[in-house]
């Protein structure tokens, strides 16, 4: 699809590119944008976006809602690909949208499971799995960031973690947990062998964020800066073309915890993100504060981390059912 006026400029979706890499925004951001962008364009017969205004953009938002039933924050996400393409790219000053008709945002607790479940969960994990599991559920870690370590976040001797750009462009620092040590020492040898095989090919250097790559030359290729839990096999970088080894796919962790759960036999309906938040929650149900847990998840906003105290060992919010208190004696009787 072209969308370029007279054919002079680049093209709008070049543009937008062009802009995304220049704010240093991850490739994720760049194929959500850009998809939303292009969709919003063919909803108005591809006429360029320039011509287009505000009431057009409420138009396609409310299309999404309305006959698409998306979710609330697939709604938000395509707004951000718009505001984005109008203010950052068009310089364009957009209104406040107030006709759009908003999707539903549906009130969901998040899904949590006991100590004893997540100990279910953990022992049908094991080798990199295990390990990754481990870090989603003792460091509460999110699946991105514990894809994206690198070699030198992890401090052994301090045993912590360095989470770097995590959401929000945060960084933060989490516990390394005691028990993944020496397992993650030795795969840490392994690593460090297959990057060396690596580097005697000819490749061995790994993406760096920023200008870091121009700043630090070389840097690319040491030790420290490789990700702890590398693909298996070396690939094209779709935005530079070289062929190096990155991270592995999010997709790794996310089907060994679906099958862990599944083979533990609970009926929750959980996932990666289920362990961060049972290490919330049973870091509170410890006596921990709940700023400390706060600042370990990286929450901007202190109650954004309070909907964790809704399972805090007190099933129905702490309030005890009224048939509990007026059977209190019968309670041994009746289930015989």
């Amino acid at each position: 699809m072209t969308t370029d006026q007279g054919g002079s400029n680049p093209r709008l979706l070049d543009q937008v590119r062009d802009v995304i890499r220049c704010k240093h925004y991850s490739i994720r951001t760049e194929s959500t944008y850009t998809e939303w962008i292009r969709r919003y364009i063919l909803f108005h017969n591809k006429q360029h976006p320039k011509d287009l205004n505000e009431q057009h953009i409420s138009a396609f938002l409310t299309h999404l809602a309305v006959n698409r039933k998306v979710t609330s924050s697939t709604q938000n996400q395509a707004l951000c690909a718009l505001v984005f393409l109008y203010r950052q790219v068009l310089k364009m000053d957009l209104g406040d949208f107030e006709n759009v008709i908003r999707a539903k945002k549906p009130s969901k607790l998040p899904v949590v499971f006991t100590q004893d479940e997540v100990r279910q969960i953990l022992l049908q994990l094991s080798g990199v799995h295990w390990l990754m599991g481990q870090l989603l559920y003792g460091a509460g870690l999110r699946v991105m960031e514990c894809v994206r370590l690198r070699v030198k976040d992890v401090d052994f001797g301090y045993r912590q973690i360095v989470v770097r750009d995590g959401k929000g462009h945060k960084d933060r620092v989490t516990m390394l947990p005691e028990i993944v040590v020496d397992e993650l020492n030795r795969h840490l040898e392994k690593v460090k062998k297959i990057h060396q095989t690596d580097l005697a090919a000819g490749f061995g250097a790994v993406y760096l964020p920023y200008a870091l790559e121009r700043k630090y030359r070389n840097a690319n290729q040491s030790w420290p800066w490789q990700y702890v839990f590398q693909a298996s096999r070396r690939s094209i970088d779709p935005r530079t073309g070289i062929e190096r080894r990155h991270h592995l796919s999010e997709t790794v962790p996310q089907r060994a915890i679906r099958n862990a759960i599944r083979k533990s036999g609970l009926t929750k309906a959980g996932s990666c993100h289920s362990l961060r938040h049972s290490f919330a929650t049973h870091l509170l149900e410890g006596g921990y504060d709940i700023r400390t847990v706060q600042e370990l998840l990286g929450h901007k906003d202190v109650s954004t981390t309070m909907i964790y105290t809704h399972v805090l060992n007190r099933g129905g919010k702490g309030v005890q059912s009224p048939s509990d208190i007026l059977f209190a004696d019968e309670r041994g009787r009746v289930s015989q």
